[in-house]
């Protein structure tokens, strides 16, 4: 009979406990599915919990259960990026394969997880890590492994997104959402990560290394946060036929190789990867753009399937806990598979048949730059407050053509009281570098009364 799978849960907040339902709530299902009888040996908790089964033992040595005998696998959700990942690399030493739901950790310390478990065979598994219970992580490494893909974007943060979904649909200032949505659990005490881009930048570091195969480069994400998007703009995005959502996109730029980031290219712009998350107008009939509330999706673009997109719960512990267990049931295999081949050297057992960490061998990983930001190319949503002058409307239409800018669509809205004019304009895609140009210009018109307003733009085509 086949011996049993031995977990370590570090953590019993809402994941960790979300886990240890699951496992209690399909137990046989799970049994059915793998061969083996999954069994919690241990947890780590700062305080003892009378609600855990007697047999499971518990303790605040965290160092102790990741060296464990009594252990095979360690699941990692106390979050952070300290004593994690200290715990992390001390399960791998001692040979334990892990399973992590921690983005922030792996986008900034996972260069260096990945290669220390590929020299210990062992492997780190994180489907958890990115949008919680939809299968990215594992779509994009295996079922897409043929595929090149092009680019992807993703609503990656529920909070944001149920921000910007109550901005829309009732008209209710940012201040207020935020605070219900701390209220809801969805954000926390402080919501700086979420509000300001920095979680979806993390979890966009991840998705970019997969689908490109290039190492982790969380310092190189462009992040701008949802703070300043306005009601106002809200409105007139839905009246041009738009929507606002918080997005973070990848995207394979072959480009020509000659952009300086000064301005002087055109608008095939310079070669490379843009990693960036912002707000995005998207189109109104965009599957993306009619995902709502705190769910997450993440459309991919790859050769040769075309676009796919994926979508479901973004966190909670149940959504959590079944990204978690996958990545168990995965290596529940793996050690099955050892376990049946005794004679083989643990190097094919352990290591020699598991997709690789980043989808691509590590040594083939590549060295492709980064894109600044003034060498990205998206369209844009420019709103101009400018007095009700004549001729006001044709210097910022020549100073955008002067540029290389091509304007897709103009709103101009009725002065108001003082005697001032809001004008909307979106264009087709340009290279940064020259947008920045021109809005410096267009601010030191002396008909312009106030900064202008950019929020980028992409057709998703």
């Amino acid at each position: 009979m086949s011996k049993s799978i031995k977990l370590a849960i570090l953590g019993l907040g809402t994941v960790g406990t979300g886990v240890i339902n699951l496992i209690s709530d399909n137990l046989d299902e799970l049994k059915r599915r793998s061969g083996r009888d999954i069994v919690i040996t241990e947890v780590g908790t700062r305080r003892q919990r009378d609600d855990i089964d007697p047999n499971i033992i518990q303790n605040s040595d965290l160092m102790a259960i990741a060296a464990s005998d009594n252990v095979d696998i360690v699941i990692e959700v106390i979050g952070g990026t300290t004593l994690a990942k200290d715990v992390i690399m001390h399960a791998i030493k001692n040979g334990k394969h892990v399973v992590t739901a921690n983005k922030a950790l792996l986008a900034e310390h996972g260069n260096e997880i990945f290669a220390f478990a590929e020299a210990n065979n062992v492997h780190v598994a994180y489907e958890a890590a990115v949008a919680g219970g939809i299968p990215i992580i594992k779509v994009m490494r295996e079922a897409l492994a043929a595929n090149k893909i092009e680019w992807l974007a993703g609503i990656i943060n529920g909070t944001g997104n149920f921000i910007m979904t109550e901005m829309r649909d009732k008209g209710r200032p940012f201040a207020d959402i935020l605070s219900e949505a701390q209220a809801l659990g969805y954000a926390e005490a402080d919501p700086t990560f979420d509000v300001e881009g920095i979680d979806a930048a993390h979890k966009l570091a991840l998705l970019a290394s997969i689908a490109f195969g290039i190492p982790l480069q969380f310092d190189k994400v462009y992040c701008e946060g949802i703070t300043g998007i306005t009601l106002q703009d809200v409105n007139y995005a839905e009246e041009l036929g738009y929507r606002i959502k918080h997005l973070g996109f990848a995207v394979r730029r072959e480009g020509n190789g000659s952009g300086d980031g000064q301005g002087n290219q055109d608008n095939n712009g310079a070669a490379g990867i843009e990693l960036r998350v912002h707000p995005t107008l998207i189109p109104q009939n965009a599957l993306l753009a009619n995902v709502n509330g705190v769910k997450n999706a993440v459309l991919v673009n790859s050769h040769p399937l075309g676009q796919t997109l994926y979508c479901g719960d973004g966190a909670g512990a149940g959504a959590t806990a079944s990204a978690v267990m996958a990545d168990v049931m995965d290596l529940v295999r793996i050690l099955s598979n050892k376990d049946s081949n005794e004679q083989s050297n643990s190097q094919q057992n352990n290591h020699g048949h598991h997709v690789p960490h980043l989808a691509f061998i590590p040594e083939q990983l590549a060295d492709t730059p980064i894109l600044r930001a003034e060498q990205m190319i998206t369209g844009y949503y420019l709103r101009v407050h400018a007095y009700d002058n004549p001729g006001v409307l044709a210097d910022i239409t020549r100073i955008l053509s002067d540029a290389g800018i091509n304007i897709d669509a103009i709103l101009q809205k009725p002065a108001h009281k003082l005697g001032q004019v809001p004008v909307i304009i979106l264009t087709l895609p340009v290279v940064e570098s020259q947008m920045n140009l021109a809005i410096e210009k267009i601010e030191k018109l002396e008909t312009i009364t106030d900064k202008v307003v950019r929020i980028r733009l992409d057709e998703l085509a």
